[in-house]
């Protein structure tokens, strides 16, 4: 895949995210010959964007400096060109080249999409007010990070909408601040998508004993808002026919995010869910690869492909895609993992659960340390270890290497789950 190059056109990667930095730098330790100009649509250096829901929104003290993946230095010295608030309106695959907003012209050799994802939003017929709206948030950027802070205070009536592992990273963060959380999910428990039906109840016991509302199985209806524009209200009902409002004083809107493809769709490139790209990165375009949140890609043990959310997988993706412009074969076949912290609770999550046809858990989860395990014909699919980084450990193994297990094993906490990686059954 690797193309003739020339002075005059570098590799470009659009997209400062966590998959667009660690591309970039990768390309320059695998071939110094050829610069590197990484675009990144907002005014900043590149960040992390995990601690936002973490920690930072509740450290009044915390600077944007404070999540930046590298200082500005690393990048001259790595030969790489940062340019932020750089926003591509188009891709010219003919004349490989791209254009800016600004109307500037930039060739490339090759090129990068390490585009990311962007908060879903509420439609319906109040999209414009809330829009409008003051103390209405998403939180996936910096941006909105620093628009949501001067709101985010002690004693704020605080609704999130959406209860996945955002908007109960966001919740546990409002009651360490001494704000008061609702959580209104449309599922009828929390975590429906990616947990069992006992890991949610574990995390919605956890919650309510912290202080936080919950409202399962319940769809916002509609916003009242204040004659300055705020929001003051959220009106709500479930499938029973049983209505509500809800006083508020802050938003926030964690929903899913959709990714940024639209680049990709209008250059024609193959999307479905994220840009379609193979085990090496490469999407239908010779001289375009992607990674990242932005991509739809083959995950080892299941059929088709998906898109993964997660740093892990968008560093793994982008020393994949690197190595595959710099013409070597590195397919990305790690099985993705992911992390969430609330409260005390540290939950690492391997694999992916999606076709299990038996859950077991191991420990108690009054202890509040305890892994659930998922498999699927005697074997293991996936992990969801709370408190037990030890087990986490030993789980990703297991689920990389599709491990036969006896389900009792794992429920008997006197066994050794180390004795499932030395005297692994052959398959």
């Amino acid at each position: 895949m690797r193309a003739s190059t020339t002075a005059a056109a570098p590799r470009i990667v659009i997209g400062a995210s966590h998959a667009g930095v660690e591309l970039a730098l990768r390309l320059r330790q695998l071939d110094p010959d050829v610069p590197v100009l990484l675009l990144g649509d907002e005014p900043v250096l590149p960040y992390q964007r995990p601690p936002l829901s973490k920690s930072w929104l509740g450290d009044p003290a915390a600077t944007p400096e404070a999540l930046f993946m590298r200082p500005a230095e690393t990048y001259a010295q790595a030969g790489v060109t940062v340019r932020s608030g750089a926003r591509v309106a188009r891709i010219e695959r003919d004349a490989r080249q791209v254009v800016l907003s600004t109307g500037e012209v930039l060739p490339y050799s090759q090129l990068a999409l390490a585009t990311g994802a962007r908060a879903r939003r509420l439609g319906g017929p109040q999209a414009e007010a809330m829009e409008r709206a003051p103390n209405l948030h998403c939180l996936r950027t910096l941006a909105d990070a620093e628009r949501l802070r001067p709101q985010f205070v002690a004693g704020a009536r605080l609704t999130i909408v959406g209860g996945g592992y955002i908007g109960l990273e966001l919740a546990a963060l409002a009651v360490q601040c001494g704000l008061r959380p609702t959580v209104i999910e449309a599922q009828p428990r929390v975590l429906a998508r990616v947990a069992p039906p006992a890991l949610s109840a574990f995390y919605e016991s956890v919650h309510r004993d912290a202080g936080v509302k919950l409202l399962t199985g319940v769809q916002v209806d509609s916003f009242g808002f204040s004659a300055d524009g705020r929001i003051d209200a959220v009106f709500w009902r479930d499938a029973a026919g049983h209505e509500g409002r809800l006083p508020t004083d802050v938003v926030v809107i964690g929903v899913g995010v959709l990714p940024e493809i639209e680049l990709a769709l209008a250059a024609g490139l193959v999307c479905d869910d994220g840009i379609v790209v193979d085990a090496c990165c490469r999407t239908a375009d010779p001289f375009i690869v992607a990674a990242g949140d932005c991509t739809s890609r083959p995950v080892p043990g299941h059929e088709g492909r998906m898109r993964i959310e997660s740093v892990p997988n968008a560093l793994e993706q982008a020393r994949t895609a690197a190595a595959t412009l710099c013409g070597q074969h590195q397919p990305c076949l790690g099985v993705p993992w992911f992390w969430s912290n609330q409260y005390d609770l540290k939950l690492q999550m391997v694999g992916i659960s999606r076709g299990h046809d038996t859950v077991v858990v191991r420990g108690d989860m009054q202890s509040r340390a305890f892994t659930v395990f998922y498999l699927r014909q005697g074997r293991l699919l996936a992990a969801d270890a709370v408190n037990r980084p030890a087990e986490f450990m030993l789980a990703r193994k297991l689920v990389t290497d599709e491990t036969p297990v006896d389900p009792d094993l794992l429920t008997d906490t006197a066994f050794d789950l180390k004795g499932l990686t030395m005297n692994r059954i052959p398959g």
